[in-house]
């Protein structure tokens, strides 16, 4: 099978749905998949929920699905750079799901694999254990982290082979 597409809109065709939750990769503006976040807003999906370090910035990014209000709820290790997240979180228009970067990544790899939580160390005695799990390992304390199951990751590649890799 050929994974080859000419464009991002393409290759995300039958894809998209209201109320999707989708991993999104890169660091800040560093490496995020720019085509692919343009064809996602263009589509007119709505209800989003997007794990991702950052929200981007006000027109860039993540922050071009914040501007159109397609972004229901964001899982996020960082947002301090986006008024526009700023403003619909302080209205209560964005859920906002804070999560240390690290556990984030886990939490991706996790539901990927099929995983449906693991206990991490990070986070306990703070606002991120709230409402969560608590267990005792070898006298330490551990909070217990859901996998996230994405309905579809997108992430930036410069080359691709047919097979997909990139």
């Amino acid at each position: 099978m050929n994974k080859l597409y000419p464009t991002a809109e393409a290759a995300l065709e039958g894809l998209l749905h209201d109320g999707m939750t989708i991993c999104a990769g890169g660091f800040g503006l560093c490496g995020i998949p720019e085509r692919l976040i343009d064809a996602i807003r263009d589509s007119g999906v709505t209800g989003l929920t997007i794990a991702s370090n950052n929200a981007g910035i006000d027109g860039e990014g993540l922050g071009k699905l914040l501007r159109t209000r397609q972004v229901r709820k964001m899982i996020s290790s960082y947002v301090g750079e986006n008024k526009e997240f700023e403003r619909q979180y302080l209205a209560g228009e964005l859920e906002v799901e804070f999560c240390p970067q690290g556990t984030l990544a886990e939490r991706c790899r996790a539901g990927g694999a099929g995983i449906p939580g693991f206990y991490t160390k990070t986070g306990v005695g703070t606002k991120v254990a709230e409402g969560k799990e608590v267990k005792v390992f070898d006298g330490q304390e551990y909070i217990l982290e859901r996998g996230i199951r994405a309905d579809l990751a997108i992430i930036k590649g410069w080359k691709a082979d047919e097979a997909g890799n990139l």
